[in-house]
């Protein structure tokens, strides 16, 4: 059970972190200062395979339109993927993807909502910010110099995201063994230096909650995992850059209630300084956001 103890004592033996500052930057016209007010960004899934049923959206004219909802619920950002983590899902090529990808992106710009792409394809991500996406939502390894590149060339932002394999649908496990935050720090710092070199400016950090490890199948073990990243968060935001996380489901717990599951992560997220919020629910977790600030 998580206690009033165990915060103080993380707080106590990481004070310093605690006041760490992130880079603020601006996405299209809109200024963000994370250091004072996180951000949200709602999800469009555009892949039958994904599970959470709300964001599945199978046409263009439907992924628009929840875009547009999203953003006037609160979401700052809207975050589009044409191919599902889940492990067993259907791989989805670059055409395929470029296809359902595009015509989104060029409406909800023209609209003059932010976009966000998730995809580790140097090939979809060319053809994304040629559209107009206005932020990569990086969840592969392989290729990112090339990758940088293009999120430079486009004056884009970079969400690097950790990743324990070449890309989201190849992984192993994840390291249980000892505290992750050096580990995280170590392979950021890495990525930062990369992404730096090439002229990338504006990054955001994601610990990779939402990769299905292997090894993180039991219930017990993945949320306990996801907890302490979530409560850990402060400590990487030494790196001077802003820590954005996918909010988990935690689905055998909550069971019927599943959409209350991301509300209760955000809780603990918020509580680890999270700067940006990546959500199905964006209603319930800008409610969250909202009345934490009254406290």
């Amino acid at each position: 059970m998580l206690s009033l103890e165990q915060l103080s004592e993380l707080l106590a033996q990481n004070r310093a972190a605690a006041s760490a500052r992130v880079k603020e930057f601006t996405l299209g016209s809109k200024k963000f200062h994370f250091n004072s007010q996180p951000a949200i960004m709602g999800v469009v899934n555009l892949s039958a395979d994904s599970w959470y049923r709300e964001s599945v959206c199978l046409s263009a004219d439907s992924a628009i339109q929840r875009g547009k909802v999203l953003a006037a619920q609160g979401a700052q950002i809207i975050d589009v993927g044409a191919e599902s983590t889940l492990a067993h899902a259907a791989r989805v090529g670059n055409a395929a993807q470029k296809s359902k990808l595009t015509p989104v992106i060029e409406a909800l710009r023209q609209q003059k909502i932010l976009v966000s792409v998730e995809t580790y394809s140097p090939a979809v991500t060319r053809a994304s910010l040629e559209a107009g996406a206005n932020i990569l939502n990086l969840t592969g390894t392989v290729g990112s110099k090339e990758i940088y590149k293009l999120v430079a060339d486009h004056d884009a932002a970079v969400i690097i995201c950790y990743v324990a394999g070449k890309n989201v649908r190849e992984v192993g496990d994840f390291d249980l063994s000892a505290d992750p935050i050096p580990m995280l720090r170590e392979f950021f710092s890495r990525q930062i230096e990369l992404a730096q070199k090439c002229g990338v400016e504006k990054i955001f950090l994601d610990p990779g909650l939402g990769v299905y490890y292997r090894n993180l199948q039991d219930s017990t073990v993945r949320v306990r995992h996801q907890m302490n990243i979530f409560l850990n968060t402060f400590r990487l935001r030494e790196l001077g850059f802003p820590i954005c996380h996918a909010l988990p489901h935690a689905f055998e717990f909550f069971g019927e209630e599943v959409r209350c599951a991301e509300p209760f992560f955000a809780v603990l997220a918020a509580l680890g300084k999270t700067d940006l919020f990546r959500t199905h629910e964006v209603p319930r977790i800008k409610a969250v956001l909202d009345t934490l600030k009254v406290f």
